[in-house]
């Protein structure tokens, strides 16, 4: 069965077709997390000092882990996408896109990370501009506000797309190339052997599907808070938990339907009209706004990016409260994205077939990280022009977080309608997002099958949203930080060892047997033609 599955793509007959009845690590996982929740319900304050403990360790001892590995998947795919490997296709030899280019682009972009946008599109940028980080500029400055974009880039950008192609290039060369189902634990056979075969196969399997869990609820946690905000601004409902759980409830069952359509149906078209609308609030505010401080702003933060880019990358803390700040904001972004790895590297995998390597380098790290760097310019140097101007976001922000975004759209005109607009993205974002994190989390539970059942995509719909609200109730955004920095250490050892059995793999890709045949069966005649001379 081995050897069937690793035959070329091109010649296959059939392709591994899993059971789809859940097994050992569907009732794993879903075992931990009713365990926790239970937890979280009945003893809430241990839970909470267990969690708090337990990062302050994490941090302090391996904190520096989640900075290595981000910065070797880096290097990994910009090598893969520049090397002779870089024209290996996921799938058969001549397969086309599942998807067209902007459908891709936009599920990318929609589904991954869309939340992000507007929770931290001008709340980073201004925090980082009203205190630096490290120190290294005056608060309120030119140069804090230059800092405050290069350190936006270096949480949204490169690091953190690199860590989803290492999982969604592996998976997805393991699923559309070789065969197999679509699990982590697969993909590590060249380095473990048969030993993703028996539990520490299924235990790979359980790691990603509690990150995956996790590392959604944050985002939960943000678009609830977000939205929440906004309807605060819009019609005057109160900003209070309950409102927060009550959202948490209607998006839950929105884009638990939205799950049970498909990936072809319900996230590819809400994906593309995210982005549509996105695009459109984008323009407006670089129109609208300070037009030549954003595009000064922007070339500027860029080139000091790129600059510092490994002495940023490689930074560490150096004292108690340097410590505390990279907790809350590197080390979280760092361990966030981590936590995402599966869930993201699974969908990244299911929507790229028919992609070459290159292709889907470009697509997944260079692409969605200039479109960043471009939103966080946008509307955070549009928010810190302001500040400069005497608008007072910074104290917004300090005071609240979600209403950072708002702040700044008050100092422009159509007020109203921007707001209106925004909570819209956010829902959008947020069923989207938790639409695909469903549609994996089925998927891993269910022996990697590409068609999970009704039942199991409605369970993990719900208990996503019972997560949250639990984590939300424990302690706020803190607790669900705290739960995506715990969940993502494992993975940094899963990354690594991804990362070198991605190389070996490709090494034996049976696009270059008959060049290795060749060159072998080319050396006997050289060196007879050389005796013979």
């Amino acid at each position: 069965m081995v050897q069937h599955l690793d035959k070329p793509a091109s010649t296959r007959s059939r392709r591994y077709t899993p059971s789809t009845r859940p097994g050992a690590v569907f009732i794993a996982s879903i075992a931990f997390i009713v365990a926790f929740v239970l937890w979280a319900a009945l003893s809430p304050e241990s839970l909470n000092s267990t969690m708090t403990a337990t990062i302050d360790w994490t941090t302090g001892s391996v904190g520096w882990s989640y900075l290595i590995v981000t910065l070797l998947s880096i290097g990994l795919l910009l090598y893969l996408a520049f090397s002779r490997y870089g024209s290996i296709r996921l799938g058969t030899d001549n397969e086309p896109p599942e998807f067209s280019t902007w459908a891709w682009l936009a599920m990318i972009l929609s589904a991954v990370m869309g939340v992000g946008l507007i929770s931290y599109g001008v709340a980073e940028p201004m925090s980082h501009f009203m205190a630096p980080p490290h120190a290294l500029a005056e608060p309120e400055t030119m140069d804090a506000a230059v800092l405050a974009m290069q350190y936006s880039f270096f949480d949204w950008g490169l690091h953190a797309w690199a860590v989803f192609g290492v999982f969604g290039l592996a998976i997805g060369y393991s699923t559309h190339r070789k065969g197999r189902p679509g699990l982590v634990s697969p993909m590590l056979r060249p380095v473990l052997g048969k030993l993703v075969d028996g539990w520490v196969g299924k235990a790979i399997d359980v790691f990603a599907i509690i990150a995956t869990l996790f590392g959604t609820t944050t985002s939960l946690g943000l678009g609830s808070s977000q939205i929440a905000e906004g309807l605060s601004r819009i019609v005057g409902l109160p900003n209070t938990l309950f409102t927060q759980i009550v959202i948490i409830a209607v998006i839950t069952i929105l884009f638990t339907l939205s799950a049970l359509s498909g990936v072809d149906k319900g996230i590819k078209y809400i994906s593309e009209i995210t982005m549509g609308l996105s695009a459109l609030l984008a323009v407006y505010v670089f129109v609208a706004g300070p037009t030549n401080f954003i595009t000064n702003l922007f070339f500027r933060s860029v080139g000091q990016y790129a600059t510092e880019f490994f002495t940023t990358s490689l930074t560490t803390p150096s004292t108690p409260d340097d410590l505390q700040w990279m907790q809350w904001w590197t080390y979280f972004m760092m361990a966030w994205w981590l936590s995402w790895g599966a869930f993201v590297g699974v969908f990244l995998a299911k929507i790229s077939k028919g992609r070459t390597v290159r292709q889907f380098v470009t697509g997944v790290l260079v692409v969605p990280s200039l479109v960043f760097f471009a939103w966080f310019t946008i509307f955070g140097g549009s928010a810190i022009s302001m500040d400069m101007q005497g608008a007072n976001i910074g104290e917004a922000t300090t005071a609240n977080i979600n209403s950072a975004f708002f702040a700044m759209l008050d100092q422009l005109p159509l007020t109203q309608a921007t707001a209106v607009l925004t909570v819209i993205l956010v829902a959008l974002f947020f069923i989207s997002g938790a639409d695909a994190n469903t549609y994996v989390l089925s998927m891993l539970s269910s022996k990697g099958t590409l068609n999970p059942t009704k039942p199991v995509l409605t369970l993990w719909g719900v208990l996503t949203g019972v997560c949250a609200v639990f984590l939300l109730a424990l302690g706020g955004l803190v607790a669900l930080q705290q739960a995506a920095i715990l969940s993502a250490l494992p993975f940094t050892i899963i990354v690594a060892i991804l990362g070198i059995s991605l190389i070996l793999e490709l090494r034996q890709d049976p696009e270059f047997q008959p060049l290795r045949r060749a060159r072998l069966n080319d050396i006997p005649r050289r060196t007879s033609s050389t005796h013979d001379g």
